[in-house]
C-alpha cells in the first residue's frame, strides 16, 4: 500500500481546480479522475497527467486502491454518492451543500458512523483569508465579545446548468451561514425567514418555490446571539457576494461593497479600510502558491464559481489540506459529519420557513 492517500477527483468543473492541488500535497496521490463525459474525462486526464480515469462512479467505487473520494458533482448527487462511497470504505470531502433534505443529512451521517471514515463538507467560505483574518482576531482575544452577525450571497445563476434554475434561495446557503456559525463556535437552533419578490414562474415551477430572495434569522444553540443572512439566486440587480459582517464589542468588521474595495475595521466609532492577509503560511510550502492563483487554464477556462467568486479567497489548498490532515492524523476534520449537517439544514430549514410566512423551524438535533 501506498504510504500517500490516493485520492479520486469525481467532477471536473470546479473540481479541477483541485488536481494540482493534490498533486503537490505531500500527503496525497491524485490516483485517479472521474467524469460522465469521455471526452472531457480524457482530456483533462492528458492535461495534468492523471492516467487512471473513470466514467462510472460504481466502477471508482471498487477500486480498492483509492483512499478517499473528492466529489465535485451536481447537488442532487451529493447524498447518494457521499453515501456509497463511505460505505464502500472511501473517506468523502463533497462540495456544498451536503444533501438537499434533511432526511439525506441523517442517513449521510449514519453512513459515516457506521464506516468509521471521515466526512468534510469542502466549504470553501470558512477557509477563505477574510474569514482566517477573523478567526485569528477572535482567537487572539482582539475582537472581543460577539453581538451580531450578517451573512450574504447573492448571484445571478441564469447560465448555469439546468438543475440550477429555481433553485430555492436558502437550499444553497452554506457559504453565507457558515462564517457566521464558525466564528461563534455555535450550531443555529431555531429559524425565522421570509421571501421575498419574485422570479419567474419557468423558474418557480421547477422547485415550487417562488421567491427572488430569503432573508432569514438564526438563533444559535446554547448562545445569546442572533444571526442575519440574507440569499439571492435569480433575478435581483447585485455584483456577486459572499459577504460577512461583524459587530463586536473592541472591533468590528464590514465587508465591502464592490470587489475592487477592501474591507472596513471599526474601533469603537472609528473605521478603516484594511488589507486583509494572505494565510498561505499555514500550508506545506509545495501547495502555497495557490491560495493566490487559479490552478487550471485560468485565462479561459475557469468554472463559473471560480470566477465569480474571485476565487473563493484563496480557500481551495486550505480545504483539501484540512481534509488530508484529518485522515493523516485520524481526527474529525472541520467541519465534521455533524456540523456539516447543521450548516447545510440551516438553509433547508429556513426555506420551510419562508414558505410558511415566516414562521420559526426548530433545526434536527444530529450529536
Amino acid at each position: 500500500m501506498s504510504d500517500k492517500i490516493r485520492i479520486a477527483l469525481v467532477g471536473l468543473g470546479f473540481g479541477a481546480e483541485f488536481i494540482p492541488i493534490y498533486q503537490n500535497h505531500p500527503h496525497t496521490e491524485l490516483y485517479a479522475i472521474g467524469q460522465r463525459s469521455a471526452d472531457s474525462l480524457h482530456r483533462i486526464g492528458e492535461h495534468f497527467g492523471v492516467p487512471v480515469r473513470y466514467t462510472s462512479y460504481e466502477e471508482l467505487l471498487q477500486d480498492p486502491n483509492i483512499d478517499a473520494v473528492h466529489l465535485n458533482s451536481p447537488i442532487s448527487l451529493h447524498a447518494e454518492q457521499s453515501i456509497a462511497a463511505l460505505l464502500a470504505g472511501k473517506h468523502v470531502a463533497c462540495t456544498v451543500p451536503m444533501a438537499t433534505s434533511i432526511e439525506d443529512c441523517r442517513s449521510i451521517l449514519e453512513a459515516q458512523q457506521a464506516s468509521g471514515k471521515k466526512y468534510m463538507m469542502m466549504e470553501t467560505a470558512v477557509y477563505t483569508r477574510e474569514f482566517l483574518f477573523l478567526k485569528h482576531l477572535r482567537d487572539h482575544g482582539e475582537l472581543g465579545r460577539i453581538q451580531f452577525m450578517r451573512g450574504a450571497h447573492q448571484q445571478e445563476m441564469a447560465g448555469w446548468p439546468g438543475y440550477w434554475e429555481g433553485l430555492p434561495p436558502m437550499h444553497y446557503a452554506t457559504h453565507a451561514v457558515s462564517p457566521l456559525l464558525a466564528l461563534a463556535n455555535k450550531e443555529a437552533e431555531l429559524v425565522y425567514c421570509l421571501g421575498s419578490g419574485r422570479i419567474a414562474e419557468r423558474l418557480a415551477a421547477k422547485y415550487q418555490s417562488p421567491f427572488a430572495v430569503e432573508t432569514a434569522l438564526f438563533r444559535l444553540r446554547d448562545s445569546d446571539l442572533a444571526v442575519e443572512v440574507t440569499r439571492s439566486l435569480f433575478e435581483t440587480s447585485r455584483e456577486y457576494i459572499e459577504s460577512f459582517d461583524v459587530y463586536a464589542d473592541q472591533v468590528s468588521f464590514e465587508w465591502q461593497q464592490l470587489e475592487g474595495e477592501q474591507p472596513v475595521l471599526f474601533h469603537g466609532e472609528e473605521g478603516k479600510r484594511i488589507v486583509i492577509p494572505d494565510f498561505a503560511h499555514l500550508l506545506p510550502e509545495n501547495i502555497r502558491r495557490f491560495t493566490t492563483q487559479g490552478v487550471y487554464d485560468a485565462d479561459t477556462n475557469q468554472h463559473l464559481s471560480f470566477k465569480q467568486g474571485s476565487g473563493h479567497g484563496g480557500s481551495h489548498p486550505h480545504l483539501a489540506h484540512e481534509f488530508i490532515m484529518s485522515i493523516v492524523e485520524d481526527r474529525a476534520p472541520f467541519p465534521d459529519v455533524y456540523t456539516s449537517a447543521n450548516w447545510t439544514c440551516a438553509g433547508l430549514c429556513a426555506h420551510e420557513s419562508a414558505l410558511r410566512n415566516g414562521e420559526p423551524v426548530r433545526l434536527p438535533e444530529f450529536r
